[in-house]
């Protein structure tokens, strides 16, 4: 078998929906298998997958023990010789694995590969490729130094930003909302070590895998959608997980470092009021562009919003700036997946980010569309 696609699911019970479905499309071809393992999830995201998907290998665990340890399951009973680490948050193109079984055969001694994210407003993630974390590197990105200074070395390396988005070239770390390696090496260098619980455990094991001798690639050839924040709110809570996660990185791979230490909870303490001080405004959109060739749910939106929906049966390139220029309101466009690949839309919501629109999916065969407008926090999800 060439691959396994690992989905590690806590609660996300619409998002893992529409990942299962990009991921079933993009294993078209390929000799693979999905594996999906429930960290005993609160929603019925396990009736959903036994109803909807019954040929996916479902492991339905009896607690949240954690992100390493679910994925450290999941990888025990796959089968290929890749495995890909995926976040059931994202979107994967239908070639997104063609494209990178044709890269990493020209690759030698190859380690962990990533690929160019963006999240659901078509903005490129920038955790896509990172640097090694050390205490200098985590603090000058904590303390915004990357932003201010983004051309000196001496600043910009926990984004890795010596490389451009668009450009293949070896990265230290990647995230672990998709890691695709040779199933042999994650078990060679231990799998995500059970230590942490939620983030950093991609930190380690991207390092594990340079420390054995490995070059870890990123890979933009091909771009994948991950909302980011259905699982990576960032709370109190996140801010507590991130610096108990960096201080056991630390304690593994270097020396501990009291000055970061003392910055971290410094850091914590400004984030955890500053949070209490911003308000959230949503901005509701004015009317709906609908990329699809079913007139029934364009009534059905209508019905559902209570606004104006524009359907259009074609996309061409000038459609959305059309739409635009003619209208001049927000606009949320809404994407078939009946009508649009989910590669296509995608690339199209590359295309046209930051000119004002926002964007929503409706996955094939599904009775809702869900998306996400803000990468720091929860999308929405519109079911009927």
């Amino acid at each position: 078998m060439q691959l396994s696609v690992i989905i590690l699911n806590y609660n996300v019970r619409y998002f893992l929906e529409q990942c299962v479905l990009s991921v079933q499309k993009a294993l078209e071809g390929i000799d693979g298998e999905i594996i999906v393992v429930d960290n005993n999830s609160p929603d019925d995201s396990c009736a959903m997958m036994a109803q909807r998907f019954p040929d996916v290998q479902l492991i339905a665990q009896k607690e949240n023990a954690g992100f390493p340890i679910g994925n450290n399951v999941g990888v025990a009973r796959a089968k290929g010789k890749y495995v890909c680490i995926l976040n059931p948050d994202t979107v994967v193109g239908e070639e997104t694995f063609h494209k990178l079984f044709a890269f990493v055969s020209t690759q030698q001694n190859l380690g962990i590969t990533g690929v160019k994210m963006i999240d659901g407003t078509g903005n490129f993630l920038p955790e896509s490729k990172r640097g090694t974390p050390t205490p200098w590197v985590a603090m000058s990105k904590i303390a915004g130094l990357y932003k201010v200074f983004p051309k000196l070395s001496l600043f910009n390396k926990y984004y890795a930003q010596h490389l451009d988005e668009n450009t293949t070239g070896q990265t230290d770390i990647l995230t672990g909302a998709f890691m695709f390696m040779e199933r042999e090496l994650y078990r060679s260098v231990g799998g995500f070590d059970e230590d942490y619980f939620m983030y950093g455990e991609d930190v380690d094991i991207s390092y594990t895998v340079l420390k054995a001798g490995k070059k870890n690639m990123y890979y933009p050839g091909t771009s994948i959608l991950h909302y980011k924040g259905e699982s990576t709110v960032r709370d109190k809570t996140y801010m507590k997980r991130f610096n108990d996660a960096m201080q056991e990185f630390y304690r593994k791979h270097f020396k501990k470092s009291a000055a970061f230490d003392l910055f971290m909870k410094t850091s914590v303490s400004f984030f955890v009021i500053a949070k209490k001080n911003k308000k959230t405004v949503v901005i509701q959109p004015e009317e709906y562009l609908l990329f699809s060739k079913e007139e029934s749910l364009k009534e059905h939106l209508e019905k559902t919003t209570g606004k104006k929906v524009i359907r259009l049966a074609e996309y061409k390139q000038t459609m959305l700036f059309s739409a635009k220029n003619s209208h001049k309101k927000r606009i949320e466009v809404i994407f078939d997946n009946e009508m649009l690949s989910f590669g296509e839309i995608i690339t199209i919501m590359e295309c046209h980010k930051n000119q004002g629109y926002t964007f929503k999916i409706k996955p094939a065969g599904c009775n809702f569309i869900l998306g996400s407008n803000n990468s720091n926090g929860r999308g929405s999800v519109l079911t009927w």
